[in-house]
């Protein structure tokens, strides 16, 4: 079939920003109770040094694999990586400086003042976005100073010192309120890092994406609509994509998945050719266990903004066939446990298929790192999500229970993603799975993402989709030759 939908290019980034650790949503309030704190916070942040060698950030933008990761043994953050570089085949980290300046290139509204240090310093380290680099503008510490008298809003350190400030831009409307405007302007610099990477390192040109759809947490909008605006087309402006529109799709840690999936079928019914999904960094996430992780003992694992970009589109030869037909999904009556869940996306899929569960080569499931959740009192949420699967395999009689242990072993992995809900569910693996496909390694990988809907008090549900990838034609047979 001329349109068999296929995901092409994968791209991931990671931006430090300890700085940002104290504007996410938990340590704004516990900060606020208790300013003590504060302290003890600057003393556990990371250096630039330790996150870039830091071996899950290393995985996640391609310089390790899953596999490699698995053998380096923990605690990682004190097992760092020789030599790390920030540069990987599937991305790029970013220092917070650079998140600064990309801040103030998409800052439409003028919400965000940087110092002259902050803008210098910014563009010396913010590589790319040549046409945009006058944007990245510093203020003289009297302007700084009269904005910061001028407006609403809260300063903005960097490295531990007054550098700025984002104001709010309306006194009723608690959804143009500074730390609403922070979020969102962090979820959109992040995605459009992510967008750009993802269209510098492949074929496609921004003016040939015709749609994109926008999975991350934050909600734009006002007080009317409060998670109204679309986000996809705040990033399509900044990365050229002038023939595109999009819009954004929510669905918590699901949203991904969900939109991979609509992009295939769009692609699939010739609606569009060209369909990038995005998703940017959830600010309010930043530092969500950092009192936890102090209580343990540990860095403050929490301190980078992750994003990550997709590009579906037709079947090009060298690409990762996502089969519609083994789509799976959480039905509203299906029920809650784990294995309800499991059943409806991993099994019923399957079985409609033909397949047993040992035919899918690699489960991506949640992919939280566990140090960042163990140490925050969670658990190791994939190792929990891979005992699962595997209970289940022994339940259908296709392993014995002694090989458990070895089944999550063999197809799963640990996890290696920051915890911001829509970027751990299962996609940080594709660009690995792609990888591991050209290298005739990988038949077919699974993709399981799963949906908290009861923490918008809405309802009591849960949420889940997934889907399978498998190499295309043209990429198997390279694999033979």
């Amino acid at each position: 079939m001329q349109n068999d939908p296929a995901i092409l290019y994968s791209s991931y980034v990671l931006a430090h920003a300890p700085d940002f650790v104290r504007y996410g949503s938990k340590p704004t309030r516990d900060l606020a109770a208790e300013p003590e704190l504060l302290e003890q916070m600057a003393g556990s942040l990371r250096s630039w040094d330790e996150v870039l060698a830091y071996p899950p950030n290393q995985t996640f933008i391609g310089n390790l694999t899953p596999d490699d990761l698995a053998a380096i043994e923990r605690p990682w953050y004190e097992n760092l990586v020789s030599d790390a570089e920030s540069e990987g085949p599937f991305g790029r980290m970013i220092t917070q400086a650079a998140l600064y300046g990309l801040m103030k290139l998409c800052d439409d509204f003028d919400l965000l003042m940087i110092s002259e240090a902050l803008a210098e310093q910014a563009r010396s380290e913010l590589t790319g976005f040549e046409h945009r680099r006058d944007q990245i503008t510093g203020a003289t510490t009297d302007e700084l100073t009269r904005f910061i008298d001028d407006n609403d809003g809260f300063e903005l350190y960097h490295e531990g010192v007054v550098a700025g400030f984002i104001r709010s831009v309306h006194e009723q409307d608690a959804s143009l309120e500074a730390h609403v405007l922070f979020e969102n302007l962090a979820c959109k610099a992040t995605a459009v890092l992510a967008v750009s990477e993802l269209l510098e390192n492949s074929p496609i040109n921004p003016e040939d994406v015709d749609y994109l759809f926008n999975t991350g947490e934050e909600a734009v909008g006002d007080r009317y609509q409060r998670g109204g605006g679309s986000l996809s087309k705040a990033v399509g402006e900044v990365v050229g994509c002038v023939n595109a529109t999009g819009s954004d799709i929510k669905a918590f840690c699901a949203a991904p998945v969900h939109a991979l999936l609509t992009a295939a079928a769009v692609v699939a019914a010739g609606l569009h050719k060209y369909v990038v999904v995005l998703g940017g960094g959830s600010q309010a996430k930043m530092g969500m266990k950092f009192r936890a992780h102090l209580r343990n003992g540990v860095p403050i694992l929490e301190d980078c903004l992750a994003s990550m970009a997709f590009i579906v589109g037709p079947d090009n030869g060298d690409a990762m066939r996502l089969r519609l037909d083994l789509a799976g999904k959480h039905p509203i009556g299906a029920g809650s446990s784990p294995q309800a869940i499991y059943q409806a996306l991993v099994v019923d899929p399957l079985e409609q298929a033909g397949l047993e569960m040992t035919d899918v080569d690699r489960y991506a499931v949640e992919l939280h790192n566990p140090e960042i959740t163990e140490h925050g009192d969670g658990g190791d949420v994939p190792k929990t999500n891979y005992r699962t699967l595997a209970a289940m395999a022994v339940l259908r009689g296709e392993i014995e229970r002694d090989e458990m242990d070895a089944f999550a072993a063999k197809h799963g992995m640990p996890g290696f993603s920051p915890t911001q809900g829509h970027i751990p569910a299962g996609v940080p693996y594709l660009a690995h799975a792609h990888a591991a496909m050209r290298r005739g390694e990988l038949q077919r990988a699974m993709i399981v993402a799963k949906g908290s809907l009861f923490l918008g008090r809405m309802t009591q549900l849960v949420d889940g989709v997934s889907f399978v990838v498998e190499p295309s034609a043209g990429l198997t047979k390279s694999t033979e030759k």
